[in-house]
């Protein structure tokens, strides 16, 4: 099986500076380009057979984008969505930095955001929510999980079965793709954060 990791496109949290998390901003006109950008790419190197998403706007509205050029189905899933980042959801950084200032050395892994959840928590949902979707796709050969950057992040350390408490990280720029394959003799990572379709632009 060929696993794409999709980040959505550009969202409207990214032009207002808030903190986005379960804040259910829509995309961009630019986040909607850069995915039909991302869907052409798909559609002539790598079409998925299904794709499963999130349930927020931004990743679900690149979801449908990606499916109408290549004509697959999309599930959506609430355990893709993005790091419950609880009262800072949609708050200004500014306004967060000052009424919600991260505690010296930062917060442990077991440690809750208000009203959140903590990093704990977040990887054990990726890692069930990952282990669900490649057995409800273990027929075929060729599946898209269209998240957040957070999101996929974890889904690549599940997968790579790293530590919860680790300082690698994974970062996934606007429709960022990872291409993983996994068969019987284990996992190749093919690609890593690969942009490719927004070139030039």
């Amino acid at each position: 099986m060929e696993i794409l990791l999709i980040r959505h496109g550009q969202s409207e949290a990214d032009i207002l500076q808030v903190h986005e998390g379960r804040a259910d901003y829509p995309l961009t006109e630019l986040g909607k380009m850069q995915a039909k950008r991302l869907a052409c790419r798909l559609n002539e190197h790598c079409p998925p057979d299904i794709i499963w998403t999130s349930t927020l706007k931004r990743a679900s509205e690149t979801a449908a984008i990606l499916a109408e050029e290549v004509g697959c189905m999309v599930i959506k899933e609430p355990g893709l969505m993005e790091f419950n980042n609880g009262v800072l959801a949609g708050l200004p950084r500014e306004v967060a930095a000052t009424k919600y200032p991260l505690p010296p050395g930062g917060r442990k892994p077991h440690e809750r955001i208000q009203n959140g959840e903590s990093e704990i928590e977040f990887r054990m949902r990726a890692e069930m929510t990952l282990s669900k979707i490649l057995t409800e796709s273990s027929a075929v050969v060729r599946i898209a999980i269209v998240s957040h950057g957070g999101t996929t992040s974890n889904l690549l350390k599940a997968l790579l079965q790293l530590p919860v408490h680790t300082n690698i990280k994974f970062p996934t720029g606007d429709t960022g793709m990872h291409i993983i394959r996994k068969n019987d003799e284990g996992l190749s990572v093919v690609s890593l954060n690969n942009s490719e379709h927004l070139y030039n632009m």
